[in-house]
């Protein structure tokens, strides 16, 4: 269990200014974003106050978070795009070099399994750390929308309301405890057979490639069974908690048939 914390804080270590650029990126966007809005937003009440006598209708936050949706969304895909792409480097770099990392890895005084578990690990705790730190942004950036416009112009409006508005924080942050699971079990489920079409790759080189195309393809057929099957049409005599659990199950099966398939390589085929 050591040597798997050591494992997770070397892969976690290594990703950190990364980690830590994207974070930046995302709350210097938003600010930025969220300021210039605001500021537009308030000139635009003065020149109306000016003109008429009165005021245009009040502000909420949610209302500010919708019209900077395309600017609040851009680090955030750029976030997810950079996860995408370490998914693959987190394995490749340690065979990058003239004195492959990899080497001193595989021969550690460990079960190669934790290798594997320490990556998967390390990629899920940078996903649910840019989650987490996005959450942590949005209380800051309601504070600067009350410090910048005044009290009698503010529209009352609920958290929830903020996070339904923009359709990126409603991809990830689900309001279904239902649709959270299935979401993120979709995740972890691509996470974990990329995992294992990688080392099908290392194991076997260029016919590897082959098999790894063909072990994801083989994914994507079972995870979309339901939909070939027809079982979540509205006419398919099946509840929609029944559906749900089976899409559920197709995931676990497809994660334990991937981590089984990707502890069986690291062990046994895997080399440097």
């Amino acid at each position: 269990m050591n040597r798997y914390l050591k494992l997770v804080h070397m892969e976690v270590h290594r990703f950190r200014y990364i980690l830590a650029g994207l974070m930046a990126f995302t709350m210097i966007i938003q600010f930025v974003a969220l300021i210039w809005h605001l500021n537009e937003e308030l000139n635009m009440h003065e020149k109306v106050l000016i003109k008429y006598g009165y005021p245009v209708m009040d502000m909420s936050f949610a209302q500010a978070i919708a019209s900077t949706q395309f600017l609040f969304t851009i680090p955030i895909i750029a976030s997810i795009s950079v996860l995408i792409l370490y998914i693959f480097f987190i394995w490749y770099r340690d065979w990058l070099g003239r004195n492959t990392f990899v080497y001193r890895l595989l021969m550690l005084p460990t079960a190669r399994s934790h290798i594997y578990l320490a990556k998967l690990t390390a990629m899920l705790l940078f996903v649910f750390g840019l989650i987490s730190f996005q959450l942590l942004l949005l209380p800051i950036e309601h504070f600067i929308f009350k410090l910048m416009v005044p009290a009698e112009q503010i529209k009352p409006s609920y958290f929830m309301d903020a996070v339904s508005v923009n359709q990126a924080f409603e991809l990830l942050l689900p309001r279904n405890l239902d649709q959270f699971v299935l979401s993120y079990g979709i995740g972890v489920m691509s996470v974990v057979a990329v995992f294992t079409a990688i080392l099908l790759e290392r194991s076997y080189r260029l016919i590897g490639i082959v098999y790894g195309v063909l072990y994801l393809l083989a994914c994507l057929l079972a995870f979309s069974f339901p939909l070939f099957a027809g079982i979540d049409t509205s006419d398919a005599y099946l509840y929609p908690e029944e559906i749900w659990g089976i899409e559920l199950l197709i995931c676990v099966l497809i994660v334990t048939v991937s981590i089984w398939l990707g502890f069986r390589l690291i062990t046994k085929k895997v080399s440097v």
